[in-house]
């Protein structure tokens, strides 16, 4: 899996693509969301659109981040997932647990 980061607007921006099931990724997108919470960030957007397959461990990534935002008043969004992503989303039932946005803008101003 690929993935890089950016903050915009003090909202750490996530993009994935490929396939998430844990791995090193997970680790080091951890690391980015911890750096970006020592700079006082504690909203994060997750750009899900490139995700063509997630796993268990790709799942306890996504908890992960949005413990860490959560635990510092913050919160998280999921952006444009797939249509398996999202049915894996609703079968876990973590639709009901994450914030969904059909696009990155709708995501921005949904965050603030």
């Amino acid at each position: 899996m690929k993935f890089n980061s950016e903050i915009k607007e003090q909202t750490l921006i996530l993009h994935f693509e490929g396939d998430l099931i844990g791995e090193d990724n997970g680790l080091d997108i951890i690391e980015q969301v911890n750096e970006a919470q020592q700079k006082g960030i504690i909203r994060c957007i997750v750009d899900i659109s490139g995700l063509r397959y997630i796993n268990s461990s790709g799942i306890g990534v996504l908890i992960t981040i949005l413990t860490k935002f959560r635990n510092k008043g913050g919160e998280i969004y999921l952006v444009n997932p797939s249509e398996s992503v999202k049915k894996l989303l609703i079968i876990t039932k973590l639709n009901a647990i994450f914030n969904i946005s059909e696009s990155l803008e709708e995501a921005l101003k949904s965050i603030k």
